[in-house]
């Protein structure tokens, strides 16, 4: 099994056939090859200064933060920007962050480059599962995993009451306000049934407790990898997809991955795009209603597991608009329809529902928390969770533009064999759109993290809630200096130990 498709498709873009990838030579292309002097040092330095200005965001709001909670709690957080305690700690996971961060580190780029297609999303997994799990049990087994969705307000500790689905569904929407009888605890009261239906349903075969629980997460929130790389694959090329693999894996938002149910929903959400992305490319009309239809699936179940997740609408736009197809579109509204004509025969009504969590949301913190604050702050959350090299490849990648025609290391134009003229010109048109689909996808996941910080219901906690957008940013570090890889995924690296060794995070 593979999980990028066998074979080019138009929108793809000319690619070797099987076998592993190696090196083209040389060549250059407008994104890689060195710019024009500049007065302040050059694009190296530039990328520095953007990855030292998103820290310098991060550490700017988590003062003001700390000031404005000097005399009392206005902020309503323990450590803003983030959930979490000053806690300087470590622990069995300690070691072993350290051993696969120095792994990807050093051998990461060369793997990625060489490992054939069909191993490479394999490989990406498992080295995103072990960069997961480590960084969990710095926390410990019970603390870090085993315990934390057994905490007070989460899913499992009213899975009891789900005994009888029926009634359950039915009666969702009369527990959700603070003041009605027998409330729901807080992370089923925030989301749609469908989050808490998961961990029923692992209780049902047999798989309940705390343990299987965290399990589930981390090994669906670590598929997001595989699932990015096949969308990257197909929209922006194989090169990109490759160059990106290292980064996608060491990403700082892992401490989160690790072990919160968001990391759940953002694999969820990543396939429903990866599948968008292949019925948009597939030539075979069986292949894309099939795709299609599974990408409608997983959209409807995505805004059943988080109402925020509606705002999948804007990155399923940009997938369409970077395959100039919208051919898709009739299966994927059918595969929503599915998903929401199950939940809303069951008694469960998406609206009615939302409507209702943003009186609780404005009874609680949500309430109390000051917008003007948490504004800032929760774009300082994704710093956090993305990290500095993801800003460092997203100045790269905006600042290029329309200019390049191909990622670092270049892919090649075409086969060896590949004729001049209107080859030629069609093979370094297909380069030009795969650059405007590198530059339009981190855009979509911008938009909808500002869509979802303007709307004012996001209010702190966003390290985790906005997961299944901020966990894509890391691709645009692909776009750096193939021989600064290995600078920034270090950079990468500190990062997420830092956050996991010197904070104790609520998730």
């Amino acid at each position: 099994m593979s999980f990028f498709p066998a074979g080019p498709h138009p929108s793809a873009g000319p690619c070797p056939s099987e076998g592993p990838l190696t090196d083209p030579g040389p060549a250059q292309t407008s994104s890689d090859r060195p710019e024009r002097p500049a007065p302040d040092g050059g694009p190296r330095r530039r990328d520095l200064l953007a990855g030292a200005a998103a820290l310098l965001l991060f550490a700017a709001v988590a003062a003001v933060g700390a000031w404005l909670q000097h005399d009392g709690h206005a902020l309503r957080s323990p450590f803003p920007p983030l959930e979490a305690w000053w806690h300087p700690h470590a622990g069995p996971g300690t070691p072993l962050t350290v051993l696969v961060a120095a792994a990807v580190i050093g051998y990461g780029p060369s793997a990625a480059a060489r490992l054939s297609r069909h191993a490479l999303p394999w490989a990406a997994w498992a080295a995103a599962s072990a960069w997961t799990w480590s960084l969990a049990l710095v926390d410990g087994w019970h603390r870090g995993v085993s315990g934390r969705l057994l905490e007070t307000g989460e899913y499992l500790t009213q899975l009891h009451r789900f005994d009888h689905l029926g009634p359950a569904l039915r009666t969702y929407t009369a527990h959700i306000l603070i003041h009605s009888p027998q409330n729901w605890t807080t992370h089923i009261a925030g989301h749609p049934p469908g989050a808490v239906l998961t961990f029923v349903a692992l209780d049902r075969i047999g798989l309940g407790g705390g343990t299987w629980a965290a399990a589930f997460v981390m090994t669906a929130g670590t598929s997001l990898v595989p699932a990015v790389l096949l969308t990257l694959r197909l929209l922006t090329g194989e090169w990109r997809a490759r160059t990106a693999a290292p980064f996608l894996v060491l990403v700082p938002g892992a401490v989160w991955v690790g072990v919160a149910a968001d990391g759940y929903f953002a694999a969820v959400a990543a396939w429903a795009l990866a599948l968008l992305a292949v019925a948009a490319t597939r030539t075979s009309p069986v292949s894309r209603a099939a795709a299609g239809f599974g990408a409608g699936l997983l959209l409807g179940a995505a805004c059943y597991l988080s109402y925020g997740l509606v705002l999948l609408v804007v990155p399923a736009a940009v997938v369409l608009l970077c395959a100039r197809s919208v051919r898709p579109v009739p299966y994927v509204l059918a595969g929503c329809a599915v998903v929401v004509a199950a939940f809303t025969a069951s008694g469960f009504e998406w609206w009615q529902a939302y409507g209702l969590l943003r009186t609780r949301y404005y009874q609680g913190v949500g309430g109390i928390r000051p917008y003007g604050y948490w504004f800032f702050g929760d774009l300082a959350t994704v710093v956090a969770a993305a990290g500095p090299a993801s800003f460092a490849g997203l100045r790269r990648v905006l600042a290029a533009r329309g200019r390049f025609s191909g990622g670092p290391g270049r892919e090649p134009a075409g086969p060896p064999t590949a004729p001049r003229g209107v080859g030629a010109l069609l093979a370094r048109w297909q380069g030009e759109e795969q650059a405007l689909a590198a530059v339009l996808l981190p855009c979509g996941f911008l938009l909808a993290m500002l869509a979802a910080d303007l709307s004012g219901m996001s209010k702190a906690e966003t390290e985790r809630i906005w997961l299944p957008f901020s966990l894509w940013l890391p691709a645009c570090a692909a776009f750096l200096p193939r021989r600064d890889h290995r600078g920034w995924l270090a950079a990468q690296a500190v990062a997420a130990l830092l956050l996991n060794h010197l904070l104790l995070t609520s998730w």
